[in-house]
This record gives C-alpha cells, structure tokens and sequence, in this order.
C-alpha cells in the first residue's frame, strides 16, 4: 500500500537518512553538553514528573527494559535511575546510536544499544523483556501502526508491561506556527504523511535543508485498536493538559477551553 506514491517501505528509509543527517546538529546543541555533564553523575534521568510518576509506580527494580525509538539513548540510560538493569535501545540511525554509545560510556551503564529497523529486527535480538518504553513522536514515524504494536510485543515476555508517553492526536490538527494558531489546520483523520523537508530537531531554531522524512498521524482509536490487536491489554490510559514536545506548543496550555495535549497508556503482554 502507497500513501501518496511513499510505500511503508520507502518511508521508513527515507526517515532514516533524514535523522542521520540531523545527528550533527543534536550532537552540537547545548543539549548535548548538558547530556553528558548528566550522565556523569549516579541517578541522572531525563524524565519529565510525568513519566517519573509512571515509572516510579511501576516497580522497575532489576527489571531489565527495551525502548524502541531510543534516539541518542539518554531515555534508556535513564531507566536505571528507576532501577531497571541492562536495558536495550533500539534505533534505525546509525549516528544517534553512536551519540548512545558515548553516553553509555560516560555513564558507565550496563545498557546496550541496537541499530536496526523496528519492521526488520535481527532473528538473535534479546526478547522477553519485562517491561517497553516509547516516548514522543515514535508513533507517528511509524506507517504501519499495527505491524509496529505486533513487533513491539514480540519483544515483551508474557505479562511483560508496555509504557506509552507520547503527543496526544488532537494536538496534531494544530500548526503553532500558522498565522492562526487555535484554529485547526488539518482534519484529526487525516491519511497521508506530511512530508518534512527540514533536519529534525527539538528546538523552534531556524530549519536546515534535509533529506525528506514522513511524519504519520494516529488517530487515538488506531493506537488503541493497534494494542488490542497485538494481544496488549491496555491498563492505564490518562489524558494531559500539558505539552512533551517543542517549546512553540506551549501556547495551547492553561487554556480555557483546554486541549488534550499529550497522554500516558499502560499495556500488558497477553502472550497472544
């Protein structure tokens, strides 16, 4: 299947090069020189209060985790602030995953760090985690939603737990940066990817050129149908009023009336 001549396929190697070729401008941010003054120090976490007060409810004490989508690892690597032990990363960027390894080393964590694509992971992976973490923006780089929440439990052992903390779908329909910021600008069910022409960064900085990615919007019953599909038993689901991602959607908090902005989902692996 094709969304506007891109296949899953296509896509998800276009988005590869395109967060490659953004990892230099990751790796020369303040960010980073705060990341690894972080990670010298024992217990350092990366976490927002939201995701802290999941986890801490969670019990990860020697419990050993995966994040898909880890990014430049800084999320895996604070797992082991919470007490989870020898936790893996995956992520499809070759760069970020060498930016992981750096702050792994810094850290002198017993985290590892896989590149590989979600939809084509190696048969000798590490499965039978007891517990996965995906945090902003991991699903809407993801074409086939479903396929994704099937691997994703593949992953997991039996009764193992899911931690979703990601933007919530109605906040998709708003553009921060159009001349009306509060009026909506693309339907909550819209089909086709947006195709992004710009390096991917977390700041509102001016946009560089970059090789084209596709950013996919999931409507919250896809996501919900998804889990349910891939024998995930949703246990915990919380809407939130504030923003986990750029600063420029900021405008939308302490509104009246208020937005949904972003939103916490627990899952448990039936074995299915």
């Amino acid at each position: 299947m094709t969304i506007e001549g891109i296949s899953p396929e296509d896509a998800v190697a276009a988005n590869r090069r395109a967060w490659d070729q953004s990892a230099r401008l990751h790796r020369e941010s303040s960010y980073w020189q705060e990341l690894t003054k972080g990670f010298a120090e024992p217990g350092y976490s990366t976490f927002d209060a939201t995701m802290t007060q999941t986890l801490d409810q969670l019990d990860l004490q020697d419990k050993s985790g995966v994040q898909i989508g880890c990014n430049n690892g800084r999320e895996t690597l604070s797992l082991s602030a919470f007490g989870a032990r020898k936790c893996l990363g995956i992520d499809q960027s070759a760069e970020f995953i060498k930016q992981a390894e750096v702050l792994t080393e810094i850290s002198g964590s017993d985290c590892s760090f896989l590149c590989a694509d979600i939809f084509a992971l190696p048969d000798d992976i590490r499965r039978g985690f007891d517990f996965a973490v995906i945090t902003i923006g991991v699903l809407n780089w993801m074409p086939d939603l479903a396929r994704f929440f099937h691997v994703v439990a593949g992953l997991l052992r039996p009764g193992g737990q899911l931690v979703i903390y990601e933007t919530h779908p109605v906040l998709e329909m708003f553009d921060p940066e159009s001349d009306s910021p509060f009026v909506p600008t693309d339907s909550y069910f819209r089909q086709e990817p947006f195709a992004v022409d710009h390096a991917i960064t977390y700041d509102d900085g001016a946009k560089q050129a970059a090789p084209t990615s596709y950013w996919y919007i999931h409507s919250m019953s896809e996501i919900i149908t998804g889990l349910i599909g891939a024998g995930l038993a949703i246990t915990r689901f919380e809407e939130h009023a504030h923003s986990n991602r750029e600063e420029s959607y900021s405008i939308y908090e302490n509104r009246e009336p208020q937005l949904p902005m972003s939103f916490t989902l627990l899952a448990c692996n039936n074995g299915i």
